[in-house]
Order: structure tokens, then C-alpha cells, then sequence
């Protein structure tokens, strides 16, 4: 038992196992965001997806790695899919501007995406603060959504949850803050987000050895998971300095999101304008995105299709755990498909 344990603990020294490694290529580069593109082998689904994950974490997490990969694994159901790879803000970016990012980086990634596919509108998936973007873009500018799925994503900002309270607070000078550092310095972004769980780090290294002890489904498998999902949310990124400025300004402190008070490219941002079929997903052990900071989006749009959906899980492992493939990701294609009209490639195929 103990040289098996001790065999099963060598195992930690490990390389962390590749990410990102689902066929892809680059339709459009500028200063340091990307757009991926990933094509189906077959392409069963007329309509692509595009996906726009948080500025603050790495994109692949759209892309983990085999199985545990949304973008393949809707790949391989015949789906298109493009992703938003926002790259990591350098001192010069701190200029950049929630307009920069939020109104051309995004439009320009809707246009590419339509263009390259040869269709006049894609699905859009937003995922955390990259799915409040997606919905802000389309509040402004509707034209090229076929639909919208906001992942965890929140717009109520006036709630009692820890990041509200710490971002409302006065201590928090955000002048003083971009000048100190010009951008929003990613180690202080991580920090404040494993606060709200001191003990989780802790627990999760207790739980893989716990399964080395006791030597409960202790595979390579299982290995490569941790330590990818681990890789991801230890590469995070700083957030240009004016774009924080807003979002924190603005978005959290004032919550001028819900209250129509935001203004992108000089334009009122009213979510009442977002009239494209609208998917709101929220997690049931999300601490990050409660279900009450999500939800309200529903409410605040003219969609008159709407579909809520709730979950097990947390913020990241509903999403890339091996669970997903059967209880996200088929909710979420399915979706897509009974509103793409895309059956119409089947159809014509047989």
C-alpha cells in the first residue's frame, strides 16, 4: 500500500499536458487579440459560433484538451466555430478603451466571422465577463447576432457577493490605482478571485492526494485534467488600464449596465435593443457568477425567445469537467441547432 501510494504521489512531477490542440486557424490578427477559426471535418450546421471568453483568463479554456474541449467536441457535431483569443495587454495598452475593445475588436471579430463562413449572422457565446461584453456589443450593435448565449455571464451588479462589495468599496481608488500600475496587473486580478475561496487551492491539492492515498480512479486521465484545468487558471492575464477603469467605474460601481446609463461609441447601451434568441446559462455552485447576477438578463431584453438554463456545477467545471460532454455541451448544441434553420445542410447533403 505504501509503495503504491508513493508510486501514485511521483506522479505529480509531471509536464503539464498541452492545451489548446484542437485544429485551428488564424482569420484575423490586431495589436494582440486574435480570431481562431476551427472547421468541422463535416459541416452539418449552416450558422458558426462565435465564441468570446473572459478578458482576464487565457481562451483555451474554450479548447482544454481532448475531452474535455467544447470547441472540439462541437467540431465533431459539425459546427463551425471561431474564438476570440484576446492575448496578454502589454504597458502600451493601457490606453486601450472600453470602445476599443468592446465596440471595434468585437465588430471586427462578428464581420470576419460572417464574411469567412459566407452568412450574414453567427450564434455568439459569451462566457463570464466575456458573455457582459457580448451583450453590451449587441445591445449597440444587433445586426450580426443570429443568437446569444450568455455563459455565466453577469449584468446585475448591485448584488451582496464579495467582488461587488470589494469594488464598490471606497478604498478602492481606481485613479490611484492606474497610476500606480497602468494596467490592471493580473497577479492582483488572480488574488482577489482566490479570496473569495481562501481554502480552495488548499482543498484541491488535498483532494488529489487524498485519491493518490486511496488510490480511487487514479489514472493518466484523470492527471492530464487536473493539471490542465490548473495551467489555465494559473495563466491569466492584466486588463488594459482605461477598459478597467470603465468596468469597474462604470459597470460595478455604478451597475449603469441594468440601469441603461453605459455608453458605447457614444451610444446608449439599452439591452432592451438585444431582440435575438437569448440563452442565459448559470451554475448552481458558481460563487464567482451567481444565478441572481446572471438571470436579470433575461428581463431586461426583447427577446421574445428566451430559455434559462441552470446546472450543477461551478464556474469552470461545469464547463471543461468531464460531465460537461453530457450535461452542457449537448443542452447548448441542441440549442443552436433548433434555431440555425442549419439542418438544411443535412437535408440538402441527403
Amino acid at each position: 500500500m505504501m509503495l503504491k501510494t508513493a508510486q501514485n504521489l511521483a506522479k505529480l512531477r509531471r509536464t503539464p499536458p498541452p492545451v489548446g490542440q484542437t485544429p485551428h486557424s488564424v482569420v484575423h490578427q490586431e495589436n494582440k487579440w486574435r480570431l481562431l477559426r476551427f472547421e468541422p471535418k463535416v459541416q452539418r450546421y449552416r450558422t458558426p459560433i462565435l465564441m468570446i471568453p473572459s478578458m482576464i483568463n487565457r481562451w483555451y479554456v474554450l479548447d482544454l484538451m481532448p475531452g474535455r474541449s467544447l470547441t472540439e467536441w462541437l467540431t465533431q457535431q459539425g459546427h463551425e466555430v471561431y474564438i476570440v483569443d484576446w492575448g496578454k495587454p502589454t504597458d502600451e495598452d493601457r490606453h486601450l478603451r472600453f470602445d476599443d475593445v468592446v465596440g471595434r475588436y468585437l465588430r471586427r471579430a462578428l464581420r470576419r466571422s460572417a464574411k469567412a463562413s459566407q452568412v450574414e449572422k453567427v450564434h455568439v457565446l459569451g462566457y463570464c465577463m466575456g458573455g457582459t461584453l457580448a451583450a453590451i456589443h449587441a445591445a449597440v450593435y444587433p445586426e450580426r447576432f443570429a443568437s446569444l448565449t450568455a455563459l455565466a455571464a453577469p449584468v446585475a451588479f448591485d448584488d451582496d457577493g464579495l467582488l461587488g462589495v470589494w469594488t464598490r468599496s471606497n478604498a478602492l481608488d481606481i485613479d490611484a490605482f492606474l497610476r500606480a500600475f497602468g494596467n490592471a496587473p493580473w497577479p492582483i486580478l488572480q488574488a482577489s478571485f482566490q479570496l473569495l475561496k481562501p481554502t480552495l487551492n488548499l482543498s484541491k491539492w488535498v483532494f488529489l492526494v487524498d485519491r493518490a492515498v486511496l488510490d480511487r480512479a487514479w489514472d493518466d486521465p484523470f492527471l492530464n485534467g487536473f493539471f490542465a484545468k490548473e495551467r489555465w487558471a494559473n495563466d491569466n492575464v492584466s486588463l488594459p488600464g482605461e477598459l478597467f477603469r470603465t468596468w469597474v467605474q462604470d459597470i460595478y460601481q455604478g451597475d449603469a449596465l441594468r440601469a441603461g446609463a453605459l455608453r458605447l461609441d457614444g451610444r446608449a447601451v439599452d439591452l432592451a435593443q438585444i431582440c435575438a434568441p437569448l440563452h442565459a446559462i448559470t451554475f448552481e455552485d458558481d460563487y464567482i457568477v451567481p444565478k441572481s447576477t446572471a438571470q436579470p438578463l433575461l428581463e431586461l431584453t426583447s427577446s421574445k425567445d428566451t430559455t434559462a438554463t441552470h446546472l450543477r456545477g461551478g464556474h469552470v467545471g461545469a464547463v471543461v469537467s468531464q460531465s460537461a460532454s453530457k450535461r452542457l455541451w449537448p443542452i447548448l448544441q441542441q440549442w443552436w441547432a433548433d434555431r440555425d434553420g442549419a439542418r438544411a445542410l443535412t437535408l440538402s447533403a441527403s
